[in-house]
């Protein structure tokens, strides 16, 4: 093993101990600390770089605001985004949340009646796949006897439903 591998190593130990310390830490902070606390002296750069390859990070790091746009709808807009029913079970909006936790992410389906405004079927799970979708409207149906009901969703991929 090399002097600098030896010395990385190290670094990242002790990097490790200070965002135990504290996780809302991210490298720039962790730098001064290893300074003060451990007497390690290591540029930013370099904290910056161990740290992200040893996936240490501050809790409050921001995630990329990049991605892909959304294609086309996969289904006709039938609702022709008009979002309001004279009546109830005419109509019925869905949408998936996810909600991020220590353990994971948590997927909420949920439907609402556009009439009353209330939801009527929701379905929560780990992944979020084309039956947390049809989980929440199988639970609608049961609690709401419908008949010619027109679900309608954003994307419409989950379900496959509009």
């Amino acid at each position: 093993m090399s002097a600098r591998d030896w010395s990385d190593a190290h670094l990242v130990h002790a990097a490790r101990a200070v965002h135990a310390d504290d996780p809302t830490f991210g490298y720039r902070f962790i730098a001064d600390e290893l300074a003060v606390e451990h007497d390690i002296v290591a540029s930013e750069n370099r904290v910056h770089r161990l740290c992200s390859s040893h996936g240490i990070f501050s809790v409050l790091a921001r995630k990329g605001r990049g991605g892909k746009r959304p294609g086309p709808a996969v289904h006709d807009d039938i609702v022709r985004r008009r979002f309001s029913a004279s009546g109830p079970n005419e109509l019925w909006l869905t949408d998936i949340t996810e909600h991020p936790t220590d353990e994971g992410k948590l997927y909420l389906c949920a439907i609402k009646d556009a009439w009353s405004n209330r939801i009527v079927g929701y379905s929560i799970d780990e992944p979020m796949k084309a039956s947390l979708a049809v989980a929440a409207l199988r639970h609608a149906v049961a609690v709401r006897a419908c008949i010619a009901t027109v679900v309608h969703s954003d994307r419409g991929s989950q379900g496959g439903f509009n």
